[in-house]
């Protein structure tokens, strides 16, 4: 494998493991954030939004750890 290839791969990993934080952090605090102001139980629906998605990124991240050490 080239050097160039082995930075693209490198570079394509960061990004998929960047989304694969990001996103689920982002659309589960927007989430909470909005049903927190519908029920006015701030911010405990935030809380619990952002920490579902630490779990599932943690898990997400683990399953692709596992699937490169594979490899």
């Amino acid at each position: 494998m080239k050097s160039s290839d082995k930075q693209f791969s490198a570079l394509g990993l960061a990004w998929e493991l960047g989304y694969t934080i990001a996103v689920p952090l982002v659309a589960l605090a927007i989430l909470g954030r909005f049903l927190d102001k519908k029920l006015g139980t701030a911010p405990w629906l935030l809380l619990a939004g952002i920490l579902v998605s630490v779990t599932v990124s943690s898990w997400a991240v683990y399953k692709k750890t596992l699937d490169i050490i594979g490899k």
